[in-house]
């Protein structure tokens, strides 16, 4: 049953329970769900052989959400969510879907899960829909064992128009004096204002920039929330690719030998706790590619080298070289290590002239004509290549068509030609958990239609991202605020796909 106040059960009335409710998104949805057994009873009758601890490690609820009558998204819950209590003992209990005083549940990311990661907003547009949820049980062990129905329910939910001006919809004129000359190629100009409709909208949130460079020339520059084109994006781990193109410089310019040079040329790593024979062979590639075996992952909040431990801590490379090795042969396996790259970024510090603020400056930025931008600096006050590079939407334009020009900016070679090929090769082809890694820049496929588009991206927290393709003209720029959100990437990933590649390219 669906209710749009907060009740306790023993208050709630049958006149509370909804059957249509005007909906936005400030307003409160809960839904109150019955059960004939608790949740454990049903886990047990898929697998009458576990005890209830097993059970409630390895099951837990799926959730299917449809709108009318189409099936929008399947999510079997974290075993984690919920108390043993409610999953022993209750056969009811109230889960919070939206809530206007922004109440912390795992109702409210799964809510957001469905609507903003898996199209529940877009099939929820203006107009009159029926949308129903239905729970079952699900078992791993270690296939996934889905049970009947336990509780379903649906309700009538009124979207309301939203009045959106012709300013918020219209395509933005390029001002003057922007350093890029102005393409005057056409483009489908309707894309991109139901683009900006969707933006205006909130349909597609915390967006505050685009840009799209096609042959060397700008041919769309926006701005959304308040941002405009001297703003300083926080990019997040966009930095890591920074780090990328220095050490290419730097080898270029001979103060690194190679990227197969090992750390143990740069720290005597016996002062380090959990010393290893294979810690001797981690090399600069394997920090560049995530492969270097530290026990480090920062998409594990368990793992010692998690991001997360490393920032409390006074000294970044310590906490790094301190950590032990994994069993994992170095170069083979991939884990998201930021650790990693602020190591790169302190073997540079030590490898260039004058230190690597210094190098970067005046080896990357000044040739680019970047000369507003800020770093974020480690306890020892070097620039830190974890990420958090300000920068204006158009300076990083310049980052990815130099790329693009394969190094080249200006007729003056800035990172050598082999580099960006190295750097744009995937060197972890036979992964299914996603489509690629180079030397710090992912790999994403586009497909429109029956057509495939690869591109290298720059990639940061948020939704911040700078896209090359590697077959077509274009860079892309994406700066966005949605930090820590689960929508954060697939609605980037979205406006390239549905809106931005095809308008501008033919």
């Amino acid at each position: 049953m669906f209710l749009d106040k907060t009740l306790a059960l023993e208050n709630i009335r049958e006149s509370d329970f909804i059957s249509s409710m005007i909906f936005q998104e400030d307003k409160d949805l809960d839904i109150r769900v019955f059960q004939e057994n608790s949740l454990v009873n049903y886990l047990h009758q898929l697998d009458p052989s576990l005890s209830i601890d097993e059970l409630l490690k390895k099951g837990n609820y799926q959730f299917s959400f449809y709108v009318d009558g189409k099936l929008m998204y399947v999510e079997n819950l974290n075993s984690g969510a919920g108390t043993t209590e409610s999953k022993t003992v209750k056969t009811t209990f109230r889960i919070p879907l939206m809530s206007s005083k922004n109440e912390d549940s795992w109702g409210k990311f799964l809510w957001s899960r469905f609507y903003l990661t898996n199209n529940g907003i877009d099939a929820l547009g203006e107009g009159k829909h029926i949308l129903k949820i239905e729970t079952r049980p699900y078992l791993k062990t270690p296939t996934v064992k889905i049970g009947n129905i336990i509780a379903q329910g649906e309700i009538n939910l009124i979207v309301p128009k939203k009045y959106i001006s012709e300013q918020q919809i219209a395509v933005q004129k390029i001002k003057p004096n922007s350093s890029w000359k102005v393409s005057d190629e056409k483009f489908n100009q309707e894309k991109i204002r139901a683009l900006n409709q969707k933006i205006a909208e909130n349909r597609l949130r915390d967006i505050t920039s685009i840009v799209v460079i096609k042959n060397g020339e700008l041919i769309l520059e926006e701005y959304f929330n308040n941002y405009n084109r001297d703003s300083l994006n926080d990019t997040r781990s966009i930095g890591k690719s920074f780090a990328s193109a220095l050490m290419g410089i730097a080898i270029k310019d001979g103060y690194i030998k190679n990227e197969n040079q090992k750390i143990s040329e740069f720290y005597d790593l016996k002062t380090f706790k959990n010393y290893s024979s294979q810690k001797e062979n981690v090399t600069i590639k394997s920090l560049l590619t995530m492969s270097s075996g530290f026990k480090g992952n920062d998409q594990d909040e368990e793992s010692p080298g998690n991001e997360e431990n490393m920032y409390p801590t006074d000294n970044w490379i310590k906490f790094t070289l301190d950590l032990p090795m994994t069993e994992n042969k170095i170069g083979e396996t991939w884990n998201y290590f930021t650790a990693g790259a602020v190591l790169s970024g302190d073997i540079l510090d030590k490898s260039v002239p004058k230190g690597l603020k210094n190098y970067a400056d005046k080896k990357l930025f000044q040739p680019l004509g970047i000369t507003n931008y800020n770093w974020q600096f480690t306890p020892q006050q070097k620039p830190s290549l974890a990420g958090g590079l300000r920068m204006n939407t158009l300076d990083l334009a310049k980052f990815g068509q130099l790329y693009k020009n394969n190094g080249i900016w200006n007729g003056k070679t800035i990172v050598n030609k082999d580099w960006i090929k190295k750097s744009f090769t995937n060197y972890f082809s036979g992964n299914p958990d996603f489509e690629g890694y180079g030397y710090l820049f992912w790999r994403k496929v586009y497909t429109i239609g029956n057509k495939s588009f690869e591109t290298y991206q720059s990639s940061g927290n948020g939704g911040n991202k700078i896209i090359m393709f590697t077959e077509l003209p274009i860079v892309m720029v994406i700066t966005a605020k949605a930090y820590n959100k689960p929508y954060a990437h697939s609605q980037v990933d979205k406006i390239v796909q549905e809106y931005l590649l095809p308008a501008v390219y033919k």
